[in-house]
């Protein structure tokens, strides 16, 4: 079995956070990333990437990081006991766009590696990521399109990975406290290590490769659709339940937080404006109430 390449992984992660922000520029039309590069005092740094008021991208980020430290914090060794006394390196590109437009579903993807080392033993490593899709307004036609390119990106590496990581994304992006997922899922995936180093190296770069082309059709189709208060009230609804996750629920945040990560850059998942009502709920028969009844369901999109 190969050994893990470090500078290998990083060359990737980053050119695929140049090809995504290319990608997303063209999409948008108008909006520009602006780069912020930063260090970690206690090891690492990274690149962060933002975009804002566009066309298209209301906020987005797409960054980079590698973090690296002599030791990890309590919280994680407290889940992983072998962990504790080995140096780590933790380094992933991770990404949120908010569009305008609420025809336009929210995106998420995250690719990412981590490694933990200590003299005179072997290493501990593993390959994480996945990309889920949060609409407002479902639509089957990016439904299908979305979990196609999700499964045509797992289908090289065998038949179960698919349906293994899918699930394990619907899994995931689920919140408890609102018995309610957080979209219509993807990929899902952590702790991969069993295909060895470079096949599980590859079966993340082609998780990571196929982003671009599974959110860019979907927003060139939605972009232009008519919309008026009516719809955005509603997205800024549904977006208070993607501020309770990432605060509540997801791991890369907490992670990030609690191993001293740059604040600015882990919050930059969070959108611009949002709201809370009071025990709102949708109209029976109305758009906003087929997202519930049809799209926030469990479903095999492969076969609609």
């Amino acid at each position: 079995m190969s050994a893990p390449d470090v500078h290998k992984v990083k060359a990737y992660l980053l050119d695929l956070q140049d090809r995504i922000c290319a990608a997303l520029e063209q999409a948008d039309g108008e909006a520009r990333f602006t780069e912020d590069s930063w260090d970690r005092a206690e090891g690492g740094g990274g690149r962060t990437r933002v975009i804002g008021q566009g066309a298209v991208i209301e906020k987005g980020g797409v960054n980079f990081s590698h973090v690296h430290g002599s030791a990890l914090p309590g919280s994680a060794t407290a889940h992983r006991p072998e962990l504790a006394g080995r140096s780590f390196e933790a380094m992933g590109v991770s990404l949120v766009i908010h569009p305008h437009n609420p025809y336009v579903p929210t995106s998420h993807a995250n690719v990412r590696f981590f490694i933990a080392e200590k003299e005179g033993e072997e290493p501990v490593w593993w390959f994480g990521g996945g990309f889920d899709l949060t609409p407002y307004y479902g639509n089957d036609d990016d439904c299908r399109h979305w979990h196609q390119m999700a499964h045509d990106a797992c289908a090289p590496f065998g038949d179960d990975i698919y349906p293994r990581f899918k699930q394990w994304c619907d899994d995931y992006f689920y919140l408890k406290h609102r018995q309610e997922p957080r979209g219509i899922g993807g990929l899902f995936f952590d702790d991969l290590n069993e295909l060895g180093f470079d096949k599980s190296f590859a079966l993340m770069q082609s998780i990571g490769d196929a982003y671009a082309p599974a959110i860019v059709p979907i927003i060139e189709k939605r972009k232009d659709t008519p919309y008026g208060e009516r719809q955005r009230d509603f997205q800024l609804h549904r977006r208070g339940r993607y501020v309770e996750f990432n605060l509540v629920w997801d791991r890369g945040t907490l992670f990030g937080l609690q191993s001293g990560g740059r604040t600015e850059s882990i919050l930059m998942s969070l959108p611009p404006e949002v709201r809370w009502d009071y025990d709102w709920k949708p109209e029976p028969g109305t758009e906003e109430a087929k997202l519930y009844d049809r799209y926030l369901q469990p479903r095999n999109w492969l076969e609609v």
